[in-house]
């Protein structure tokens, strides 16, 4: 019976770090994050995306209190990932064409630090990736850059009805983004998207 149970407890250890291999979590905040949100959920290999804050100091934060400037949080997108589907060096590559990081506490029309483009590594490996990333970025435009790589912290999910916004409310989430000069400042920056013009 003893060997039964070190048996099984060995094949759920071999196990693990295979199941743990299927997904992945990676942060970003690039501005308002219903946009950051949308564009992320277009990448193949993404799972899923929450939208909320990280990067500050105040625990549980909401929305009028971010939004309003003094936590120290960003908009921010945890992204949930398949790593044998999509890197995430790839999800960095996607993440700098879905920004302007030549501006600093601000994405488009949003103004304040809690809009700010951000990179929230988990290990080593992710701070290397993403600060290589940013180097060639920076060759790229030859602007200086002023996203920022940080330690991952505690993200808060934003409200229910931020998430999913541009599902929910598609109207308002086009204007919104339209008025916002997004894309247009996007195809300013990197040119147009890969099979458009």
């Amino acid at each position: 019976m003893r060997r039964l149970f070190v048996g099984l407890a060995l094949l759920f250890a071999l196990a693990a770090p295979v199941a743990a291999q299927e997904k992945a979590v990676a942060t970003f905040a690039g501005g308002c994050f219903w946009c950051t949100e949308s564009d992320f959920d277009h990448v193949p290999g993404v799972l899923s995306t929450v939208s909320g804050y990280t990067g500050g100091k105040v625990p549980n934060p909401g929305y009028e209190r971010v939004s309003a400037g003094g936590t120290g949080h960003a908009e921010a997108v945890e992204v949930t990932y398949d790593p044998a589907k999509v890197s995430y060096q790839q999800l960095l590559d996607f993440y700098w064409r879905s920004i302007d990081p030549t501006v600093k506490d601000a994405q488009f029309c949003d103004h304040g630090s809690q809009y700010r483009t951000a990179i929230f590594v988990r290990s080593e490996e992710e701070r290397k990736l993403a600060e290589e990333s940013k180097k060639k970025v920076e060759a790229e435009l030859k602007k200086p850059i002023y996203t920022e790589i940080a330690a991952a912290g505690p993200f808060y999910a934003a409200e229910e009805y931020h998430q999913d916004f541009y599902k929910k409310n598609p109207t308002k989430y086009k204007f919104y983004r339209w008025n916002c000069g997004r894309d247009q400042r996007l195809e300013q920056i990197w040119g147009p998207k890969k099979g458009e013009g």
